[in-house]
């Protein structure tokens, strides 16, 4: 007799700070569970949705804790709430590139896939495998003081060098290559990957970049300088902002705002393209245009674009 099908299973991880996801939580659960795939939670979130199996369950729901690398044995996370819950769904499974699904229930919600009336197609696609993934590039970042390493990290959006004082200007020298390029007083520095263009990058007057391009992004937030433009690099370069010496206070630097550490005079933050990238489930091909102008509401009103290649399949050719 041949093995059993192995168990097919699903971290769900949710905002369950909101009634609202709370309900959609539930209801995912419900669903995957009788399709006969197994859900793990994290046991703090199992408790708020009242799906805590109890010790020794052998039940369809599982439960975990944050630091037991929750999605090892997972085919993909099904996160629930905004881009932040799907930030923090990188940051928990980083270490096993599980694939992340997000179901947007926060405001712009750029890096999700789906829409709260599209959890019973969402269900249906994962029962079905009817999914991609897709690698996003990441950062990896380090802060050194001297040739001590202080802090070490990752991030999907961005790196971002700030001060930590709101009366005083950061002064960095920021480098590309092991060359200077520049020295500013400033707010600080975003390094920011394709993925994050359209999050604090976008905010801070950076391009937005297309995520299926490679490249790392530097944008100087209100710099004072002659030359203090956004700036685009091949995925092979090491971007570097040093903390000057001579700077009163001191700065910090943020990870995709989750993770963050202060940074001394005299620090310096290396970022480089990440070794492991973070895989976005996609349930349809749909081309990054239509997402901008969907997410931002865009007027395209006017654009003949397909009414020009209407005329043209028919073999219209009047003027």
């Amino acid at each position: 007799m041949s093995d059993p099908s192995p168990v097919r299973r699903v971290l769900v991880l949710a905002h369950t700070g909101r009634a609202e996801v709370r309900e959609v939580a539930r209801a995912c659960v419900q669903q995957l569970t009788e399709h006969g795939i197994a859900v793990r939670l994290l046991a703090d979130e199992a408790a708020d949705l009242g799906l805590d199996p109890g010790p020794g369950s052998t039940g369809p729901v599982e439960t975990t804790l944050p630091d037991h690398v929750p999605g090892e044995g997972c085919e993909l996370v099904l996160v629930i709430g905004g881009d932040g819950s799907i930030l923090r769904a990188a940051e928990l499974t980083h270490a096993t590139s599980t694939p992340l699904l997000g179901v947007n229930l926060g405001h712009v919600g750029f890096l999700a896939e789906a829409e709260q009336e599209d959890v019973e197609s969402t269900i249906a696609a994962i029962v079905a495998r009817a999914y991609t993934a897709e690698d996003r590039l990441t950062l990896d970042v380090r802060v050194k003081v001297g040739q001590e390493t202080l802090f070490s990290t990752f991030a999907l959006n961005e790196a971002s060098v700030e001060k930590a004082a709101r009366e005083r200007m950061l002064e960095v020298v920021v480098e590309v290559d092991n060359r200077p390029l520049s020295r500013w007083g400033c707010d600080g520095v975003v390094c920011a990957t394709p993925t994050g263009s359209t999050a604090y990058n976008f905010s801070a007057g950076g391009p937005v970049v297309w995520p299926e391009v490679e490249a790392l992004l530097m944008v100087p937030l209100s710099a004072h300088a002659l030359f203090a433009r956004p700036m685009v690099v091949g995925p092979s370069s090491v971007l570097a902002v040093e903390v000057l010496a001579n700077n009163e206070g001191s700065g910090v630097l943020w990870c995709d705002g989750r993770r963050t550490v202060d940074l001394p005079p005299g620090a310096r933050i290396e970022v480089r393209r990440g070794e492991r990238p973070v895989r976005l489930v996609r349930l349809h091909q749909a081309p990054f245009t239509d997402r901008l102008v969907a997410k931002f509401g865009l007027p395209v009103e006017g654009w003949r674009g397909a009414a020009e290649r209407r005329r043209r399949d028919g073999g219209d050719n009047d003027a």
